[in-house]
């Protein structure tokens, strides 16, 4: 604390006099130890991101304002930029700026104006379904492993379908998705999201649903806090994933949902987890088959290749049956011409002998040939008679005579 000894003369009846660079410390370290943080509400004006990150601005009500710093290290944690005009609730502490003599808020914590509100709203109903048992794990329905289909409540024109769809595409392109389209922010959206559950509900032509929606303020993501919603998720026969917001928010419907994804994306990563990692197993599977395959097909290509070396071709088995075959001609050939040979010599020696043999060669010799009257060959003197008539063949011309003598000897 800042004592009146520190500001009196040690001397007295003797005014003590200040710097003005020690009486802006004393103002600040008086301000800083009299205001610890607090909270303070007011409308943005004069806003401005400055390049370091840091962001200067100005709260205001309908009579004061007072100059605000929100330096980058604490505006990072923040999930949206605020404009002027906005009406912000925000935890500080008052400072000084020494070397200008102004003191301004420096900011710790900002939030939409009502989201006090908001909050106490939020933790009396997840009191209320707490008791009722409504966040039991025990009550919630398992997700399918490989859905048949998917069906998607979110808007229709947001990033979120978007991301949703790009998503089941690159991992499942072969489920279909269903859309069931509805408003997620507003007054009307609580509504129309119970709607676009029972129709999904009533159709019955999706395995899961995925409900979704972007990131937003506590005030864009309400709809996912109302009861009637949260009831709608607990009643829906279809198992229901969230993927409300970013990985920072939690809702209502988050707590009640079959299962919470830390976003949409994130909601078509967990729908279609296990069919990735079932195509994944069968893709190693697969490789390994092939692996196998290749290795047996290698195996039997060599043992082809050997028998082949083994074996005789049928284009070389039909050559050497032509050369055997031509062998086999060029015997035959040499056999016949033998065996012809052979007949000549063996024809020639018949003629000679049969020449030999021949009358006409025993005529040619001086023999003769007697036939009788009745052209019997006349070989012995018995078989004639006086004056019988005799047929002589010479080996030049023919002769008849009479038999006038004959003689035994």
């Amino acid at each position: 604390m800042i004592n009146s000894t520190s500001i009196n003369s040690s001397k007295p009846n003797e005014a003590k006099v200040f710097s003005v660079k020690e009486i802006n410390r004393l103002v600040r370290e008086l301000l800083e130890q009299s205001f610890p943080s607090f909270w303070i509400s007011g409308e943005i004006s004069n806003f401005i991101s400055a390049s370091s990150g840091h962001w200067y601005f100005s709260l205001k009500d309908d009579e004061a304002q007072v100059r605000c710093t929100m330096f980058k290290n604490k505006n990072m944690a923040a999930d949206w930029v605020p404009k002027n005009g906005e009406k912000i609730e925000a935890k500080c502490f008052i400072g000084l700026y020494e070397a200008r003599g102004e003191y301004q808020l420096n900011i710790e914590l900002i939030r939409h104006a009502g989201a006090g509100l908001l909050s106490e709203a939020f933790n009396q109903l997840k009191e209320k379904l707490l008791k009722e048992g409504l966040f039991e794990p025990s009550r919630k329905k398992p997700i399918p492993q490989f859905p048949k289909s998917i069906g998607v409540i979110t808007s229709p024109t947001g990033a979120a379908i978007e991301d949703i769809l790009i998503t089941l595409k690159r991992r499942s392109p072969h489920i279909p998705v269903f859309i069931y389209p509805t408003l997620v922010q507003g007054k009307e959206a609580p509504s129309a999201i119970v709607k676009a559950l029972e129709i999904a509900n009533t159709r019955m032509e999706c395995d899961v649903l995925i409900l979704a929606r972007g990131g937003g303020s506590i005030e864009d993501l309400w709809a996912f806090n109302e009861e009637i919603v949260a009831r709608a998720i607990v009643a829906s026969k279809i198992p229901t994933i969230t993927g409300v917001g970013h990985e920072t928010d939690t809702t209502i419907a988050d707590f009640v949902s079959d299962l919470r994804a830390p976003t949409p994306t994130g909601a078509a990563e967990i729908v279609t987890g296990h069919t990735v990692e079932l195509i994944k197993t069968i893709q190693v599977y697969k490789n390994q088959l092939n692996k196998m395959m290749a290795n047996v097909i290698r195996e039997l290509m060599q043992k082809i290749d050997y028998l082949e070396k083994r074996l005789i071709s049928p284009k070389q088995q039909l050559q050497r049956q032509k050369e055997q075959i031509h062998q086999y001609l060029l015997r035959i050939n040499q056999s016949m011409k033998n065996a012809m040979m052979q007949y000549r010599l063996n024809i020639d020696k018949l003629k000679l002998n049969l020449d030999h043999l021949s009358p006409h060669a025993v005529l040619s010799r001086g023999y003769s040939i007697v036939t009788n009257i009745d052209g019997q060959i006349v070989n012995n003197v018995a078989q004639l008679k006086l004056n019988d008539k005799i047929h002589i063949q010479l080996n030049h011309g023919q002769a008849d005579a009479n038999i006038s003598d004959l003689k035994d000897k």
